[in-house]
C-alpha cells in the first residue's frame, strides 16, 4: 500500500472490501441482508463459525430461510461477508483511531528536546496508550475479538477468508508503522511486526481472562520495557 499514513491505510483497507453475495439494489433488500450478517456475527460470538447454518442464522435475523439462501448461495458466502463487513467497520473504527492518535503523538513529539529523557518519556506515554487502546478492545470490543479469533481459526481452511484476514492484520500493521515512524523508530517496519504481535498476543491472553483482570500492570510494564529499547535506539 501506499505511504498515506496510518489513518488512510485503514480507509482503504474499508474502501476495497469485496462481497461474494447477492449484491442488492433496493433499501429493504439491504436491510434484510444486514440482518443476516449481522445475525451471523452474533452465532459466531456465541457458538464460533461451526455454528452458522442457514437455518440458524435466518432463525437468529427472524427472516424466512430463504432468504438466507437468496442472498448467500451457500456457507462459505455467507461467513466470508459476514467477516468481509466487519473488516470494513473495523477499518472505519481504526482510521479515526489513527488519525487521533497521530495528531497526539505528533503533539507530544513537539513538546520534547530529543534528549534520552524526553524519549523515554515519548517512549513511556506510547506504552501507556497502547495499554489503553488494547484495554478499550477488551472491554469495549470483546464480542467482535472473539469473532475476529473465530475467523481467524476458520481461515486457515478457507483461502477468501483467508485474504480477508490478511487485509484485517495490515489496518493494525501498516497504522502501527507509521506511527513508529512518527516518534522516530529506525526500524519502524520490523518495530511494527514486533508491537502488532505483542498486542494480538496480549487481546488473546485477556480473553482467556475476565474482562476485569487486566489492570494488573504487566501489559504496561511489557509494552513500556518494549517501546523504551526501540526509542532508544532511534
Amino acid at each position: 500500500m501506499p505511504d498515506q499514513g496510518a489513518a488512510g491505510i485503514a480507509t482503504a483497507v474499508a474502501e476495497n472490501v469485496q462481497y461474494q453475495g447477492r449484491k442488492t439494489a433496493r433499501q429493504g433488500s439491504e436491510q434484510r441482508r444486514q440482518l443476516i450478517l449481522d445475525a451471523a456475527m452474533r452465532i459466531v460470538v456465541r457458538d464460533g463459525v461451526r455454528g452458522v447454518r442457514h437455518r440458524a442464522v435466518a432463525a437468529e435475523a427472524a427472516v424466512p430461510l430463504s432468504a438466507t439462501t437468496y442472498y448467500f448461495k451457500d456457507i462459505e458466502d455467507l461467513l466470508t461477508d459476514t467477516f468481509a463487513q466487519y473488516v470494513e467497520r473495523s477499518a472505519a473504527y481504526m482510521a479515526k483511531l489513527w488519525a487521533n492518535t497521530e495528531v497526539v503523538l505528533r503533539q507530544l513529539l513537539a513538546q520534547g528536546d530529543g534528549s534520552p529523557q524526553a524519549r523515554a518519556r515519548l517512549a513511556d506515554e506510547v506504552a501507556r496508550m497502547t495499554a489503553d487502546y488494547v484495554q478499550r478492545q477488551l472491554l469495549n470490543r470483546r464480542d467482535f475479538l472473539m469473532a475476529e479469533q473465530a475467523f481467524r481459526q476458520e481461515a486457515l481452511l478457507c483461502p477468501r477468508l483467508a485474504e480477508l484476514v490478511r487485509a484485517h492484520e495490515q489496518i493494525l500493521l501498516h497504522g502501527t508503522r507509521q506511527l513508529l515512524q512518527v516518534v522516530g523508530s529506525r526500524q519502524p517496519e520490523q518495530d511494527a511486526q514486533m508491537l502488532t504481535a505483542i498486542i494480538e498476543q496480549m487481546e488473546y491472553q485477556g480473553l482467556l481472562k475476565d474482562a476485569n483482570a487486566q489492570a494488573d500492570g504487566q501489559m504496561l510494564a511489557m509494552l513500556t520495557r518494549y517501546l523504551q529499547l526501540v526509542l532508544a535506539s532511534a
